[in-house]
């Protein structure tokens, strides 16, 4: 338990900048308080006491603005960054080296009682206010940018962004997410719309013009 604790508080330093000694971290960052209680709660889960580790997961919630099911699987070295409004499934799958930031949803999109949320592989990265819906998998190395929203599996080492989530570019073995470098498709699509209707306009120009000389 210890081991994971400071393994806990070593993934801090790694992937917050702003750390700056374990009095703080243990004291201020409330991700690493909801990722301590979920293991409490999840244990409990599984050993069926699980109205208890439910209501364990509302006090939580209370306290930290995070919300994490029991029932989800989480793996080794998760960091939530800041946090508020982060809210994980009960059948969402993290596995290692996942960072999510504020505002993430991994969510589900049926009410059947089976696998309904995501599978979130290794080193992932989730930007704020990112939304991932559905059993889908987020492969290895993947990166979700900021307020994106994803409904369809995510293929190891690619980024993706927008609404809906578009794959944008490959990534490898990168753990940081540059959001102001992110490209933006939207703005491609527009920018390419922009360009061809400047070319018809200056056509017609130039069809108007030839017109006038022929009257």
């Amino acid at each position: 338990m210890f081991k994971k604790i400071r393994e806990d508080i070593e993934t801090v330093f790694k992937k917050d900048p702003a750390a700056k000694n374990v009095v703080e971290i243990i004291l201020c960052y409330s991700g690493l308080h909801a990722i301590w209680m979920y293991r409490i709660n999840h244990v409990l889960w599984k050993c069926g006491c699980k109205t208890f580790a439910r209501i364990l997961s509302t006090i939580t919630r209370f306290f930290t603005g995070i919300e994490i099911h029991p029932g989800a699987k989480i793996g080794r070295r998760f960091f939530i960054d800041h946090g508020m409004g982060v809210v994980i499934g009960e059948t969402t799958v993290i596995k290692d080296d996942v960072l999510l930031y504020q505002g993430v949803v991994l969510g589900g999109v049926t009410h059947e009682k089976k696998k309904r949320h995501p599978t979130v592989d290794n080193n992932v990265v989730i930007g704020a206010g990112a939304i991932v819906l559905g059993p889908i998998e987020i492969g290895d190395n993947a990166m979700i940018g900021a307020g994106s929203v994803v409904v369809k599996s995510v293929p190891p080492n690619t980024t993706v962004v927008g609404v809906p989530g578009t794959a944008v570019r490959k990534t490898e073995n990168i753990i940081d997410l540059d959001h102001d470098k992110l490209p933006d498709p939207i703005a491609k699509a527009l920018k390419m719309i922009i360009k061809e209707q400047g070319k018809i306009i200056e056509r017609l120009e130039k069809l108007e013009t030839q017109i006038k000389k022929e009257a």
